[in-house]
């Protein structure tokens, strides 16, 4: 094949007319290894690196396609043009035509102009106005080569440009997935929430985006102190919903209710007529408190049922301390209550 020699000063003078990301219909009219001699029209001819495709070893002269203007020459004086860049370009292009105020788009952020996020889609520049970005964000530099997504709120298609606000699509997504939580929580429903707060008197929890509440007497069946010895914050958990207010939107949340009280599970092995030894634990002025010995459950025996004839004080009939023995008079499971009787 004959050498083809290239005039760098026509190639020159033709270079100033091409802008970048300009598109050129072409032809490929020779197959080198470090890539192909593409025809731009007439006497321009282009360069394509064969790293711009796929799969070069299936590249051949004759083939036709669109390339984009990179804007700059290869060592031979060559414009360096690119396929795939043609592509995104024209596939971006097509995209922002169909956009309408209102649509949503996906873009990525490819740089910051006077505190604006800036973005490409096909031949438009896309613009994300500070105050339409995330205002729990302040440092932009944290979205720079982030993909996003947003609502288009303005088009001007003789300059090509968009812009989209970020922050309206979160607010849309956020009231959407409040609506679907109201419409859709319920008493005793097991939910998933992670805690954003712990405060000296319980958490608050974001339960699918919406803050919720857990009290400190509803995390364990025991006495707590130290909240952040059950939940830590920044951790997901399940809950159970004790309590809904959907006037002043409020959901209480429970930790010990995801499991069964201890004390109620005792309660369900004993028996009304067994006796048991137990301890007097405290004096009141209708009975005594009486703590089992083997089942550390606390109940009432009541006055009446320490003495048949009821002429006498219950601190006549036991001290505290002493260690007597009882007969189950009566379980609520219900109430988690327990009755004693001598």
């Amino acid at each position: 094949m004959e050498e083809i020699k290239f005039d760098l000063n026509e190639i020159d003078k033709t270079f100033a007319r091409y802008k970048k990301d300009d598109i050129y219909d072409g032809v490929i009219i020779l197959k080198r290894e470090d890539g192909a001699i593409f025809n731009i029209g007439g006497k321009s001819d282009a360069f394509i690196k064969s790293t711009d495709f796929e799969d070069y070893s299936l590249v051949k002269v004759g083939d036709r396609f669109k390339v984009a203007i990179l804007g700059e020459k290869n060592d031979e004086g060559m414009i360096l043009v690119s396929k795939k860049l043609a592509d995104q370009i024209i596939i971006g292009s097509n995209t922002a035509e169909k956009l309408k105020i209102g649509s949503e788009t996906s873009f990525y952020v490819t740089g910051i102009k006077n505190g604006c996020l800036v973005s490409r889609l096909g031949l438009y520049n896309l613009v994300v106005p500070h105050d339409e970005i995330d205002i729990r964000t302040r440092n932009l530099n944290y979205y720079l080569n982030k993909q996003l997504t947003g609502i288009v709120t303005e088009i001007d298609r003789d300059s090509k440009s968009i812009v989209c606000s970020v922050k309206m699509l979160k607010e849309q997504i956020k009231e959407s997935q409040e609506n679907l939580f109201w419409s859709s929580i319920f008493i005793n429903k097991i939910v998933s929430g992670k805690v954003e707060r712990i405060m000296p008197y319980g958490a608050f929890v974001d339960v699918d985006g919406v803050s919720c509440f857990i009290h400190i007497s509803d995390i364990a069946y025991e006495r707590v102190t130290k909240i952040d010895e059950y939940i830590k914050e920044g951790e997901t958990y399940n809950f159970r919903v004790i309590k809904i207010d959907k006037l002043n939107k409020k959901v209480s949340l429970g930790l010990k209710q995801m499991t069964e009280n201890p004390r109620s599970a005792l309660l369900k092995t004993l028996k009304v007529g067994d006796r048991y030894m137990g301890t007097v634990v405290k004096i009141l002025a209708f009975g005594a408190i009486v703590r089992l010995n083997d089942y550390k459950i606390e109940g009432l025996l009541h006055v009446a049922d320490a003495t048949e004839h009821n002429d006498k004080r219950i601190y006549q009939l036991v001290k505290l301390g002493e260690e007597i023995e009882v007969e189950i008079k009566n379980i609520d499971t219900e109430k988690d209550r327990i009755s004693f009787k001598l």
